[in-house]
């Protein structure tokens, strides 16, 4: 909801093998809310997108006249690893997520958004398992590897898929206050992990080292299996 009491509309850019949960797990969320955020799926053209695991998610709007977003969420899936060498497609994302409220993505969505320059001297993390291919995709980010989600100013940036619905709860609260998102929380049967520090998968990909490894002074690729 803006200023004027008016809801915002929460664009999701959709793409030929997106992660569905990546997706349905953020708009679940944002979905009960629907006095507050208004949801537009956007896609190639409009019609049937179909997900990495197969099911279709209908696009409201194709790209090229996709209507004015408050936030963009952009998610992760194997598809990705072809839109980030087109360069139509992130000039058009370049150009439509920077007029939004709040940039947010999902796993490897972040590749997406670092890809086409919607990252650049800001902080943020990834899928930990591709975190190694994504950060190729931004050398001027800021990586971090330790994290569940990551806010820098309007950018807001998951790691991988589950972790999505705790940072689309943490930009909840942000917007619309923390009393909400724990009545959200306790509706769905949600565990939130509240804290955006929480991150088991940093140390479990050799990312950072882990508890045992760093009482004993060695780099995770050190490690004894």
């Amino acid at each position: 909801m803006t200023s004027d009491g008016s809801s915002q509309r929460l664009a999701v850019v959709l793409f030929e093998g997106f992660e569905l949960l990546d997706v349905f797990g953020p708009l679940e969320m944002f979905g009960l809310l629907q006095d507050r955020f208004e949801i537009a799926l956007l896609g190639p053209s409009e019609g049937p997108v179909a997900s990495a695991q197969g099911p279709r998610a209908h696009a409201d709007h194709a790209y090229a006249n996709a209507p004015r977003p408050g936030l963009v969420l952009v998610p992760g899936g194997r598809g990705n690893r072809l839109l980030v060498k087109n360069a139509a497609f992130l000039a058009w994302l370049g150009a439509y997520a920077a007029a939004a409220d709040h940039v947010v993505s999902v796993c490897t969505g972040s590749a997406l958004l670092a890809a086409a320059g919607l990252l650049d001297g800001y902080r943020a993390t990834s899928n930990k398992r591709s975190f190694a291919w994504v950060r190729e995709q931004g050398p001027a980010v800021e990586w971090i590897p330790e994290a569940r989600w990551v806010e820098d100013r309007n950018r807001w940036t998951s790691s991988g898929v589950a972790a999505g619905i705790d940072m689309a709860l943490a930009l909840i609260a942000h917007l619309h206050g923390i009393d909400l998102v724990h009545k959200l929380a306790d509706g769905t049967e949600y565990e939130w992990h509240a804290d955006p520090a929480w991150d088991p998968f940093a140390a479990k990909n050799g990312l950072v080292a882990s508890p045992k490894q760093s009482r004993a002074g060695l780099r995770p690729d050190e490690a004894a299996d």
